[in-house]
């Protein structure tokens, strides 16, 4: 392992139990779960939960989700598909008969139907030890009495993405006085908690049917948009097959297309047939080969990535050596490519969360309304905040993201496990939109190349190559930064962080578990 270079956390390490969450409260309240008899499972949904009162601009049960789960630390990793539809109204003439271009980042016809609640139902009816009232009840607790807002959450909350101000509603329950809580302010959600205690007592149909789901199509119908009761009392999740290659000897499994995972897979086919372990891990060249192994893959995802239930994804075709030699052909040690269309990928907030138990049950789980509080639509009588997962959709007829009744976007949430030798290793996941394939592959890399703990490899400097410039955080070396721009990169040093991640490592041999929390969120990791 290489020595600390720079003062960073310290890994967390424990025997029973581990939690890795982006909110402390969240981690709190999974290991509050765990020691109360629950899951892993159990623990997952509870600090998702908590998460969509105290992180609400990043998550919600308005929002969806993507599991990827080990039971018992087994290898053959189920993966349950949580993301919602679009409206069955939605043919792509309706809106190009409209005059829309594009689909719109916020209000109504953003919104596609959220399955993060559905999620949460079936995955704790086949894997959990207890109930959704006892997942729940922390959640209700804080937005009834109230939680302290911490400072990356007030850093999000001042700057959104989404207008608060276009929506009322949006505007009354998170500009309190007209303004965003600050750090240390105490904020509430009544009408949320009330929501919370209606699911808690009647399960999924507390949400996509009744007074819950009349309140949230009734908005969205006032707004002008297609959705209704019907779309959401036919909302169901599925399992899938994940999607998966070797990378060193380490198995690496992520969400299928409509999920954006498979790009962090291309990606680590492309730098397998690259020596890193002899770079420097800090340095320009290795750098340079992660940014454009990246800009290759992105390409792919932008050209074939859709719901397969609607269009042939060609995930054969595009995981195997052949092609990953094809295109690694094109990437030249010492030049930044030339040829490649422009990359325009918006960032996101999420949530994402790791858990392990005293079973070695391993829980990779990952929820989000994608953009800063969503779509701005926030149900009057609710408070639940719609996310805007629709906007990812095409109105191009002949792309196969293009939008269509019932259809799933492209979707960039993406929680990530690595197995090997036939049992689970590590379930992790790194939050931040369009960034999360390279913060998968930036991580992966950082320990299977590198030889670096989880923690060490989360604290890491981090670039993004995004609207043809590179995005470096002010930790990359100048020497490296230098490199870069050698080699044809345009630098630049991007306002936010990027990304934010967790993991959870399984060591078999010694029985223990090393968590690691990002310095970039407001979280951290707990066990026992």
């Amino acid at each position: 392992m290489r020595d600390f270079q720079f003062p960073g956390r310290s890994p967390v390490r424990a025997i029973e139990a581990m939690v890795a969450t982006s909110h402390p409260l969240a981690t709190l309240a999974a290991i509050n779960m765990l020691r109360s008899g629950g899951n892993a499972m159990d623990a997952a949904v509870c600090a998702a939960a908590v998460q969509a009162v105290v992180e609400p601009q990043s998550t919600g049960i308005g929002g969806d989700c993507f599991v990827l789960y080990c039971p018992k630390g087994d290898a053959n990793v189920l993966a349950f598909n949580g993301s919602g539809r679009a409206p069955k109204a939605a043919t792509v003439d309706w809106y190009l008969d409209k005059g829309f271009s594009e689909l719109p980042k916020q209000g109504p016809h953003a919104v596609t139907i959220p399955g993060a609640l559905d999620a949460w139902c079936r995955l704790l009816e086949d894997h959990g030890r207890k109930g959704l009232a006892d997942a729940l009840a922390p959640a209700i607790r804080y937005a009834e009495e109230g939680y302290v807002v911490h400072d990356r959450v007030a850093f999000d909350w001042r700057d959104p993405e989404t207008d608060l101000t276009a929506d009322e509603v949006a505007t009354r329950i998170f500009l309190p006085g007209g303004k965003p809580p600050k750090a240390g302010d105490v904020h509430r959600q009544p009408e949320l908690a009330e929501t919370l205690r209606i699911i808690a007592k009647k399960g999924r149909a507390g949400f996509y049917e009744g007074a819950v789901a009349d309140d949230l199509v009734g908005r969205l119908r006032a707004l002008g948009g297609l959705h209704t009761l019907d779309d959401f009392a036919a909302t169901r999740g599925d399992y899938r097959t994940p999607v998966s290659t070797s990378y060193r000897g380490y198995d690496i499994h992520q969400m299928p297309p409509n999920n954006q995972g498979l790009t962090a897979l291309l990606m680590l086919n492309l730098l397998s047939g690259f020596e890193l372990n002899k770079l420097d891990p800090d340095g320009a060249a290795r750098l340079h080969l992660e940014i454009e192994a990246g800009r290759l893959a992105y390409q792919d995802r932008d050209a074939f990535f859709a719901d397969q239930d609607h269009v042939d994804v060609p995930v054969k075709a595009l995981l195997s050596g052949a092609y990953a030699d094809r295109l690694r052909a094109a990437i030249d040690p010492e030049r930044a490519m030339t040829d490649l269309p422009r990359l325009d990928l918006p960032g996101s907030d999420t949530v994402y969360i790791s858990v392990v138990d005293r079973d070695r049950n391993a829980v990779s789980f990952i929820n989000s309304t994608y953009y800063s509080f969503g779509s701005g639509v926030v149900g009057p009588n609710t408070g639940v905040v719609l996310q805007n997962r629709g906007s990812s959709f095409r109105l191009d007829p002949k792309h196969p993201n293009v939008i269509a009744p019932g259809k799933r976007p492209m979707h960039t949430i993406m929680p990530g496990m690595m197995t090997k030798g036939g049992r689970a290793m590590m379930p992790f996941g790194v939050m931040g939109g369009g960034y999360q394939p390279f913060g998968h592959v930036h991580l992966l890399t950082n320990m299977i190349d590198f030889g670096m703990e989880p923690q060490q490899a989360i604290d890491a400097a981090r670039v993004f190559y995004n609207h043809d410039v590179v995005e470096a955080e002010r930790s990359v070396h100048p020497d490296a930064i230098e490199g870069l721009r050698r080699r044809g990169h345009r630098v630049v040093e991007p306002d936010h962080p990027l990304g934010g991640g967790q993991a959870v490592l399984i060591d078999w041999e010694k029985g223990t578990l090393t968590g690691a929390s990002d310095p970039r969120k407001d979280g951290l990791a707990l066990g026992y």
